[in-house]
């Protein structure tokens, strides 16, 4: 399991120089055309898209603002 579905905020985990985009940009998944291949949207700060890229799951960290369930075990020893 990737921990990436729909709406999940991801970061880019290469330079992407032909779409303009560098490492750790982020952005967010708004489709899925195939398993494990995603569309996604990156936007300024403003809210406008600057680019919609598929992306393949390993070129992409989800990001996240909580802990997982296994960080919270390891955080508890």
């Amino acid at each position: 399991m990737t921990g990436i579905e729909m709406h999940s905020v991801v970061a880019l985990l290469e330079d992407r120089p032909g779409e303009g985009l560098a490492r750790g940009q982020v952005g967010v998944i708004v489709g899925e055309w195939a398993p494990g291949v995603y569309e996604v949207e990156f936007c300024d700060d403003d809210g406008k898209a600057y680019a919609m890229v598929a992306l393949k799951a390993e070129q992409l960290m989800p990001l996240r603002h909580k802990p997982t369930h296994a960080e919270l075990a390891v955080a508890d020893h």
